[in-house]
């Protein structure tokens, strides 16, 4: 009897153990707390911002199904129970974007946050680690520092020095916290005590400055002594720099002010504000000369105020500076991310060209500037400029940055090693030539500083195919060069302006490779500040262009952009908010196109760039102006009825469906021929036409057979900004995988891979910007690094990865997996970083199996396709499948939930399929 006790007893407490090492290793957890897409953000002005987090788990089909968060003034009323407010327990699967419905928040209150979630299993996490965020200031009457500027600028021409401000000021008591808001009519860098107060740079970034201008809040409190002095550079930057090509300065005003508020909280609950006044002192003889961003900087270190930004300095030759009468209601806190300096590279060549110049090769094309060591004589001077490419006999080029100077200057001290950086502008380049001093800086003394919006990157894709991986090189580093506090068409010539059609038809590729949720909710702000009363959307934002605007495509971007950041991150506010100025778009196409529905008639951009030629026959692939603006009216008005649809606006719902229903009834009366033939017959237009649902279904199949019979006609693409970020994706709807996947593997041009077999390292503006015996393009508009042709890359996340977005879920709450082999790929590898957590999706073709391998995130689900299998043989990690499949076909459909899963099945039916599908003729 002891004996069977005692075998009892052990199994008892091996079973015991057991259960307590699953219990330890099953474990569900919550981080990445965010607010409005940042972490512990400080002065927001969103009265009731919105908290996301991530559920982590060891277990597979992990789903919340309720949460609870609290709020409090600091960490230990949290568990105290001393809470400003509590949702208490709320079932909700809901984990991205919860409404803060507490008591209204005050300015420059700080508070704490947590979260508990339950899982599937009714099991609760504990409390997550708290996460805060800081309110700014919520209203004008509460800024105590004034406008400030230095003397007063008549008509400015030319980019004149930087000015200088300081102020000294004591502390007597403890020092409990210290925030200080700054912002500027120009860019400027903050100081204290000897430091930049913060890594960011151009601040306080671009807007439409006469509505909207953005305030910056950094903590200080560490940095702050008995005596302090605080200290602004000021420079020029987009208000009175040089902007757009028509070499106009000044365009917000000639007039640099800046406008700072240090708020000191001490521990004996007093307040004390130190804010700029005439009490301050200011200066233009310091370093900097001049600083613009299209034509560099110049920078004389004879000059430097060596102390003027700590106490003790002699600033008796200095000026009280002047108040500024300008208005404080514009003031906003950021919603999008400040530009930083995110990376380093190192020059991989230094050579000679045959003009005898020296030039250094990044090794990329990169946006930013070179960090330089340099040793010489005082008034020695080194002149740095920037190029994209060198021409045809291998000479640094610059003709394309037309009348951009791109051109720093840096004159030395002459006190042994001197380092240079400018301070308030940045080139887009790959080399870089030096001259003007003695002995030739060698590699060593020369840094690449890559700049861009802090946008975390989200998404990879690699595959068999060296070259495509190299175009998705290019594609992102495009994203990093022109994502610079706005979307630029291009980095180094003297535009770089917010051009509205290349962030329309990348927005969605954009989404995939960063997170560009905060960045996008930015720059709509001002898409939405500079809409023209009836309506029309400029086509740059900030609109320096004097109100032109209304291009079909490009302003569509009013309606396109917000849909993307809905789809992208579930993001119901964006359509909330911008919701007033979709309306005004569609109102001034319906206005313009009148009772028939046609737009027809008026300006636009029209399939910008697309393929022509000087043959007498075929002058190229041109798509009437009028088809793409009556196309684009539709989808535009269609999408809206669907985003009235998902904010409760009924009403407006039903009117723009039938509206949309108006248009696409017009436009098959006006374009299309009774047997689903385009009046304009190109690529650009079918895409178009079977893209947005223009066409009766009955005409579907003819189109799609003209479409693909135009492709393989010309064996290459025709299309242009419009119909490229279509064309890809639209083949692929009708079924031709062979068309697109040729698409994508044309080495020649015009072709996404003929840029990268000519040594491209970003995406260019021209399918030729640089001919195959080494010629240029139209030097007017040859821009090399200019993203809008990387529209390609979402097809190949969504399409050749296959991952993707369900429309109903947005955001990935519920995922779909697919991929779709073809092209000669024998693998290929995605992932993105999304809202909760990562989705990959990995397939190969190995020893005559298929293997696909996915990762779903907790508290989502999954759809998942297998192309070409038969279930039965199908193993799902090494054993028959054992969730319950659906056999669509050729497909085997899964609905999974959270973890990790790796199928396998022969590949004999797929790979033959594959085969069939290069083979079409």
């Amino acid at each position: 009897m002891k004996k069977i006790n005692y075998f009892t007893g052990m199994l008892t407490l091996l079973l015991l153990l057991n259960g307590l090492a699953f219990a330890a290793i099953a474990k569900n957890e919550v981080k990445q707390l965010i607010c409005e897409y940042k972490t512990n953000p400080l002065g927001i002005d969103i009265a009731k911002p919105r908290l996301s987090w991530q559920m982590l788990s060891t277990e597979s089909e992990a789903m919340q199904t309720a949460y609870e968060l609290r709020v409090a003034e600091s960490p230990e009323k949290l568990g105290s129970g001393k809470l400003i407010w509590s949702t208490g327990k709320v079932n909700s699967a809901q984990s991205v974007n919860i409404i803060y419905n507490g008591p209204a928040l005050s300015s420059m209150q700080r508070v704490y946050w947590q979260v508990r979630i339950w899982d599937n299993k009714n099991k609760a996490t504990g409390w997550s680690e708290p996460a805060s965020w800081e309110m700014g200031i919520l209203k004008p009457s509460e800024w105590k520092g004034n406008w400030i500027t230095f003397g007063k600028e008549k008509e400015v021409k030319e980019s004149l020095p930087a000015i200088y401000f300081r102020k000294e000021f004591a502390l007597s008591k403890k020092v409990k916290s210290a925030r200080v808001y700054a912002t500027s009519f120009g860019l400027y860098e903050l100081h204290l005590n000897g430091a930049k107060v913060s890594s960011d740079l151009f601040t306080p970034g671009w807007t439409s400055y006469k509505k909207r201008v953005q305030y910056q809040t950094y903590d200080v409190t560490p940095m702050l002594k008995a005596q302090n002095a605080l200290g602004v550079v000021l420079s020029d930057g987009w208000y009175r720099g040089n902007l757009g090509w028509s070499k106009r300065g000044a365009y917000y005003g000639n007039q640099l002010a800046v406008l700072v508020q240090l708020q000191i909280n001490y521990t004996d609950g007093t307040v004390e504000t130190v804010g700029t006044d005439n009490s301050w002192k200011a200066t233009t003889n310091g370093p900097i000369l001049g600083s613009d961003i299209y034509n560099g900087e110049q920078y004389d270190a004879r000059l430097e105020l060596t102390g003027w930004d700590l106490t003790g300095f002699d600033a008796g030759k200095w000026n009280n500076p002047v108040s500024f009468n300008q208005p404080k209601d514009i003031l906003i806190a950021p919603q999008g991310v400040p530009v930083k300096a995110i990376q380093e590279i190192k020059p991989i060549k230094q050579f000679v060209t045959p003009k005898g110049e020296t030039v250094y090769d990044m090794g990329q094309n990169m946006v930013g500037w070179i960090r330089l060591k340099v040793a010489g004589k005082k008034g020695d001077q080194v002149t740095i400029k920037f190029a994209e490419v060198l021409d045809k006999a291998g000479n640094f080029y610059t003709d394309n940055l037309r009348s951009a100077k791109a051109t720093d200057l840096y004159i030395l001290k002459g006190e042994g090693t001197e380092i240079f950086e400018p301070h308030f502008t940045f080139h887009g380049f790959r080399f870089v030539k030096t001259e003007g001093i003695a002995t030739t800086p060698g590699l060593d003394q020369i840094t690449g500083v890559v700049i861009h919006s802090d946008m975390k990157p989200t998404g990879t894709f690699s595959c068999s195919d060296t070259l495509i991986n190299q175009l998705q090189h290019n594609i992102q580093w495009g994203q990093k060069g022109n994502f610079v506090d706005v979307p630029t068409d291009c980095p180094q010539r003297d535009e770089r302006l917010g051009w509205t059609g290349d962030a329309q038809v990348f927005s969605m590729t954009a989404a995939f490779n960063f997170d560009v949720a905060a960045f996008y909710t930015k720059w709509l702000g001002d898409v939405s500040a500079d809409q023209l009363p009836d309506g029309k959307v400029p086509h740059v934002i900030p609109d320096v262009l004097n109100g032109g605007g209304g291009s079909t495509a490009w302003a569509d971007v009013s309606v396109v952009v917000p849909w993307t950041v809905y789809l992208s991150y579930g993001d119901v506010r964006i359509l909330e908010r911008q919701y007033p100025s979709m309306k005004g778009w569609i109102g001034y196409m319906t206005a313009r196109a009148g009772k028939n529905h046609l737009w027809i008639g008026d300006s636009h951009f029209g399939d910008w760039l697309a393929f022509a030629t000087t043959r007498s026959d075929y002058p190229g692939a041109t798509t009437e102006k009028d088809l793409i603006a009556t196309a684009y009216y539709c989808y535009s008005t269609a999408l809206l009825s669907k985003i009235a649809a998902i904010i409760g606006q009924k009403e407006d719902a039903e009117k723009y469906q039938q509206l949309a229903g108006e248009i696409k009834e017009a436009f098959n009366k006006e374009f299309v021929t009774p047997n689903g033939r385009l009046v304009s017959h190109t690529q650009t237009a079918y895409a178009l036409a079977l893209a947005f649902d223009l066409l009766p279904s009955n005409l579907v199949p003819k189109a799609a057979e003209y479409f693909a019979g135009d492709v393989k006609k010309f064996g290459h693409l025709t299309t242009g900004f419009v119909g490229t970020p279509l064309l890809c994706k639209t083949l692929s709807a009708i079924g031709r995988d062979d068309l697109a996947f040729m698409l994508l593997n044309n080495k020649k041009y015009p072709s996404w891979l003929y840029p990268v077999l000519q040594g491209a390292t970003t995406i260019w503006e021209r399918w030729d910007g640089q001919k195959p015996d080494g010629t240029f393009q139209d030097v007017g508009m040859n821009s090399f690094n200019h993203y809008a042709y990387g529209a390609i890359g979402e097809w190949i996340y969504r399409h050749v990865a296959g991952i993707d977005i369900d429309p109903k879920n947005p955001g990935y709450k519920h995922i779909l997996l697919a991929p779709h082999p073809g092209g000669g790929l024998k693998n290929a590898d995605a992932t993105i970083q999304t809202l909760y957590g990562k989705v990959a999706s990995s397939w190969k073709f190995e020893n005559g199996d298929f293997t696909y391998e996915v990762v779903i995130p907790a508290n989502t689900t999954a759809t998942v396709s297998l192309p070409y299998a038969k279930g039965e043989l199908v193993l799902q990690n090494g054993l028959p499948v054992k969730a319950r499949y659906i056999q669509n076909n050729n497909n085997v459909q899964l609905n999974l939930g959270s973890g990790k899963y790796l199928f396998k099945y022969p590949s004999k039916d797929l790979a033959a399929a594959v085969a069939t599908t290069e083979t079409k003729k």
